[in-house]
């Protein structure tokens, strides 16, 4: 590729967190800049914000349906090269089969729809067009999560037995959607986001990272969901049994009622001969503890030790903190890379993968089934996809 390839979003205006995000992380590399965008639902917003990002006025949309029907008749050297969609769960599954529709590579926040339905037409249509989906779970670009999957997938550990996975916040301890808390408000909105609440936004990643590390599949599942804050909607709370289809069994605890807690998602995972520890707040590091020797802490950046496909992912020397914002860019990156070499009818490196259509169809069974699950008396339900 002798050029960046070109970017439009699909909400992320001037007052959302996760917009600037997406974009921090794509222009990481260099290899992609924004050049067209439908920012909000409020077209002055979607003006001003396009404005503050230097958009042309002429590419600046005030809606996704207007932006994906002008960028289509473009030119080839000039129209977008794919769609990232950074709205609200509700908002997903329009904009995303309309992209692929007219031709586009997507980019999409999880879950991936409203809907294990909607996912599924989604795949349908990235199945039958052949084109790129990127599903940003972002704790899957994290380079020690990379070695802890390398470890176990060559058998390091040896047979998995055992994985707990819990994901505590505290941020909707109290009725922050009542309280003009814009991201509590329509988290917390059943007809925003889903089914379910602190399942569906952070389960989800969860059970991702289990499911991603050990590449084990979840069979079945016993789940107990709780609403702790009187008067809210959704489950802010939860607890679940796991079984996986090598005969693991596994715990996922996901809250956010947690009072105190930041982001502290961590994972273990257990084998026949030894175990793995990894936290998100603290990235960098990867506790390996073994059955018939010492502890090991292995270290991001110390590239003698560790495996191609978390050196890969790595961006800095030891020593050097890299957080959620490098995990998001290497995201973008291996998707660019792909894409790239898409265009260019080449290979990428052997090391670019990326969370894609299908880790959203299982985080959206997940949350079917961890509802029908937590509703049921029955002591363990059948993960159905």
């Amino acid at each position: 590729m002798n050029r960046k390839l070109r970017m439009g979003m699909v909400g992320g205006g001037k007052d959302a967190f996760i917009g600037s995000i997406h974009r921090l992380a794509a222009n990481m590399d260099g290899l992609i800049e924004v050049v067209a965008g439908a920012l909000s639902i409020n077209p002055e917003v979607a003006k001003e914000s396009g404005k503050m990002l230097f958009l042309q006025d002429d590419r600046t949309y005030t809606t996704f349906e207007e932006m994906i029907e002008k960028e289509s008749k473009l030119p080839a050297d000039k129209r977008i090269d794919f769609v990232t969609i950074v709205t609200p769960n509700f908002a997903h599954f329009a904009p995303a089969m309309l992209a692929l529709e007219k031709g586009f590579h997507v980019v999409i926040e999880k879950p991936i729809a409203f809907t294990l339905d909607e996912a599924k037409q989604l795949k349908k249509k990235v199945d039958e067009t052949g084109l790129i989906l990127l599903l940003t779970h972002t704790y899957s670009g994290y380079p020690m999560v990379r070695q802890a999957r390398a470890m176990v997938r060559d058998g390091a550990l040896g047979k998995i037995r055992k994985v707990y996975v819990e994901y505590p916040q505290g941020w909707l301890s109290k009725m922050s959607e009542r309280e003009g808390n814009a991201q509590a408000a329509w988290r917390t909105d059943p007809k925003k986001s889903g089914k379910a609440g602190a399942m569906g936004d952070i389960g989800t990643h969860a059970a991702h990272l289990a499911e991603f590390i050990t590449g084990q599949k979840i069979t079945h599942l016993c789940a107990d969901l709780n609403i702790m804050v009187p008067g809210r909607a959704l489950d802010d709370d939860g607890n679940v049994l796991l079984k996986f289809e090598n005969g693991a069994a596994g715990v996922l605890m996901a809250s956010q009622v947690a009072a105190g807690e930041e982001n502290a998602l961590k994972i273990r995972v257990y084998g026949e001969k030894g175990g793995l520890e990894w936290a998100q707040q603290e990235p960098n590091t990867l506790i390996v503890r073994w059955l018939d020797q010492p502890t090991q802490i292995l270290r991001a950046g110390s590239n003698g030790f560790l495996h191609q496909e978390a050196k890969f992912n790595t961006r800095t020397p030891a020593g050097h903190p890299e957080g959620y914002l490098e995990a998001f860019a290497n995201l973008y990156r291996n998707f660019a890379l792909a894409l790239s070499a898409r265009i260019d009818g080449t290979k990428a490196p052997v090391e670019v993968d990326f969370p894609s259509v299908a880790d959203g169809i299982r985080g959206m069974a997940f949350i079917d089934n961890v509802v029908k699950s937590g509703q049921s008396k029955e002591k363990w339900t059948p993960f159905e996809v």
